[in-house]
């Protein structure tokens, strides 16, 4: 993985107690499991590269943490979610700070972004709506927002899917999502 100059992860070039100080006196924030200068503008590239080391280029960020590193959301996970990337089985990870799943994601629904593999916009959306909780479902509502257009692209997508688990509770709020926005007709027709 590519790593930025602007992106420094523990133990790369920097110790953590030498990132923990440098964050002390104001000269690095945090994004993600990383830090990077306080004076430099969060991307989507740097909020990525930050889940180098969870992601292990075997794995790509999903749900949440993919929302995150879209600019969907402000704040990342507490826990971040990752797939595999690869079609070969991977050893178990026990890594409390990631939910994984094992399936395997087709390779139309990843993307490389700063290095680190992450769902497409339109899968990361259809997954989120998936998900019946609050914070999955505030996250959609809030990507929806800040996406125009793409609630309408997703339910378009999805509906071609074949058999997935809570697909038709996810259209449903997609239409829903699709019709909010302004100038934006009934996805459902």
């Amino acid at each position: 993985m590519a790593a930025s100059r602007f992106l420094y992860l523990p133990g790369d070039r920097l110790s953590t107690a030498e990132l923990s100080a440098a964050r002390l006196d104001g000269d690095v924030v945090e994004v993600g499991d990383g830090y990077m200068p306080a004076d430099a503008v969060e991307t989507a590239a740097l909020r990525a590269g930050s889940l180098g080391g969870i992601l292990l280029d075997l794995y790509a960020a999903t749900h949440l943490s993919a929302v995150w590193v879209h600019g969907g959301i402000d704040e990342p996970p507490s826990r971040h979610s990752v797939q595999r990337a690869v079609p070969r089985r991977v050893t178990a990870v026990h890594d409390r700070r990631i939910i994984v799943r094992d399936t395997p994601l087709a390779a139309g629904d990843v993307e490389s972004i700063g290095g680190a593999l992450v769902t497409t916009p339109t899968r990361t959306l259809a997954d989120l709506c998936r998900v019946d909780d609050i914070a999955h479902r505030a996250a959609a509502e809030e990507f929806a927002r800040r996406a125009p257009g793409l609630a309408a692209r997703t339910h378009g997508w999805l509906s071609g899917q074949g058999k997935l688990p809570h697909k038709r509770r996810a259209l449903a709020l997609l239409a829903d999502l699709a019709t909010r926005a302004p100038g934006q007709e009934d996805v459902t027709r």
